[in-house]
């Protein structure tokens, strides 16, 4: 079953407590959270103390997505902060394997975020310690832009690799310029996770948006 996270990097900052539970009542399955720092992405978005506010309007699991440099500093404070789910680049995590067993070891499940230029092979040797693989089919740092098409294959040869190497239970999440259209190019490629900002935020009525982009 494919699987929604509406990104609250679009939502209405001044109305964040509304955007956060409807999303519940609209039936979403994760909310994703930016996390920028200024540094390995342009632009800074919140911290572990947004993520704990708004934690109580949500019975959602959190999709923390850490677009930040050194990222092991701050994931034990995301998941106290109620992350479930927290995500890390790896260009931006050189010691990667110790990271993911931090994440685990903290009770959350981990994922692995890739730019668009980093090769799926920049991930093989930390399979086992995987919940999720982020294709990141725009380049991180800012909402609303375009998809790279070329992309897809390259969630289709992820898929492929998963398969081939016995971890076909990977869910495989992309985040970046989806919308109706690429939304259906990236389920026949095999993502089983669609990340949708604009697309939700901006719709006259975004449960039915959430039921379109997951294919139904």
């Amino acid at each position: 079953m494919i699987k929604i996270a509406p990104s609250l990097l679009s939502s209405d900052f001044a109305n964040l407590s509304l955007d956060v539970r409807q999303m519940d009542e609209l039936g979403a399955d994760y909310l994703h959270i930016d996390v920028m720092d200024g540094h390995f992405v342009p632009n800074i978005t919140i911290g572990p103390l947004v993520v704990k506010a708004i934690r109580p309007y949500s019975k959602l699991p959190f999709d923390v997505h850490l677009m930040i440099e050194q990222p092991e500093r701050y994931v034990e404070d995301f998941v106290q902060a109620g992350a479930n789910l927290v995500t890390v680049h790896v260009e931006a995590s050189p010691h990667l394997q110790r990271t993911l067993g931090m994440i685990r070891s903290l009770g959350a499940r981990a994922s692995v975020a890739l730019n668009p230029h980093t090769p799926i092979s920049m991930i093989e040797h930390v399979l086992d310690q995987l919940d999720m693989i982020l294709i990141m089919t725009v380049n991180p740092g800012f909402g609303g832009q375009s998809f790279i098409h070329s992309m897809v294959q390259k969630i289709a040869d992820t898929r492929n690799m998963l398969a081939a190497r016995g971890f076909g239970e990977i869910d495989i999440e992309v985040d970046g310029g989806i919308n109706r259209e690429t939304a259906e190019q990236v389920r026949k490629a095999g993502a089983t996770v669609l990340v949708a900002g604009n697309a939700i935020f901006t719709a006259d009525d975004r449960k039915e948006e959430i039921s379109l982009l997951r294919g139904n």
